[in-house]
């Protein structure tokens, strides 16, 4: 009975290895890259379920921090819209080159990301089966290249964002959707929102607000020694990369392949939260993760190291969301 036993838990893990493996070759060919500096990030992780979320504003409508579809998540129950957006420093926080990112779960209708710019916050992208624009100056539609509309509904699915110089691409699981060339506006702040109720709620979580984004600043390694990313995010408490994690990975074995001679240091990091030793074992399995996909990518492994170094060596402040963010990083060093 126990042989039994150890025989499917191995089985299990294998399977789990092979499906995250699967799942990560899926977004080969993705290139969305999040921005160099997290202004906002939240999983809902820290507020307290049945309440509204402690870093987060209602503009219209409901909503309330709960578990759906399994995630803990910001609930829009009520509203046609219902509005919310992220509490920051600063009113108009959005520089001139910016990245969002989020989970969501739409049963019914899309979610909406609204831009104010001049105290209009009018002009929305729709993220559902069709990402499409409203009230900008050409109103632009794509659909989801995979499967039909009531399947969409009926998943998580992750979005991405990228805006400069007024050129906007979108972006749902591992396909760039649509593109914007001009949206003929610049954003100063961003709000979600969308048609949702107690049966039906639109779901969000893990969102990310960067600013940058815009370039390939891999030749810093050349130039610097040292890149700092936090493009490369994984599960919570957990090594599995996050799928939305390669558009960097694929663009940093790129960058290897066309620097033979370049050798990388591949160093992780946590924030403060949880056991000092849980953090250091952690990033040092999470950096292991990032120098393995490498090598599956193609990447000789005598090119490669990695080490954690948990919470030491903090880049940003351990008592704010986004600072944690921040902390949470992999450093590339050239050796």
């Amino acid at each position: 009975m126990k042989n039994a036993i150890l025989i499917a838990m191995a089985c299990s893990i294998v399977h789990c290895v092979q499906a995250q493996e699967n799942t990560l070759k899926e977004y080969n060919n993705y290139d969305f890259v999040s921005g160099e500096k997290i202004l906002f990030e939240d999983n809902f992780s820290g507020d307290q379920k049945g309440e509204f979320a402690a870093h987060w504003n209602l503009k219209s409508g409901q909503a309330v921090v709960n578990d759906f579809a399994n995630k803990t998540s910001l609930l829009l129950t009520a509203g046609n819209y219902a509005k919310v957006f992220p509490v920051m420093k600063i009113e108009n926080y959005l520089t001139d080159s910016f990245t969002v990112e989020f989970d969501f779960y739409a049963p019914a209708y899309p979610v909406l990301l609204f831009f104010k710019a001049k105290d209009k916050d009018t002009r929305a992208i729709n993220f559902g089966y069709r990402v499409n624009t409203n009230n900008f100056q050409n109103e632009l539609s794509e659909n989801y290249p995979e499967g039909k509309d009531a399947d969409f509904k009926k998943k998580w699915h992750h979005a991405a964002l990228i805006y400069k110089n007024g050129q906007i691409k979108c972006y749902e699981d591992q396909y760039r959707v649509l593109v914007i060339p001009q949206s003929g506006f610049i954003p100063q702040s961003i709000l979600f929102g969308g048609i949702g109720s107690k049966e039906a709620p639109i779901c969000l979580t893990n969102v990310r607000i960067a600013s940058g984004g815009t370039m390939n600043m891999l030749s810093k390694i050349i130039t610097d020694g040292k890149f700092v990313t936090h493009a490369i995010t994984f599960d919570v408490n957990k090594s599995n990369i996050k799928p939305e994690s390669m558009g960097f990975i694929n663009q940093l074995s790129k960058f290897l392949r066309e620097n033979p001679s370049i050798k990388l240091e591949i160093n992780g990091y946590t924030d403060s939260d949880g056991d000092d030793n849980s953090n250091l074992k952690l990033s040092d399995e999470r950096s292991e993760a990032v120098k393995q996909q490498l090598i599956i990518l193609g990447i000789n492994s005598s090119r490669l190291s990695s080490h954690g170094f948990g919470e030491t060596n903090p880049a940003d402040s351990n008592s704010t969301l986004e600072g944690k963010a921040n902390n949470r990083r992999v450093e590339l060093i050239r050796k």
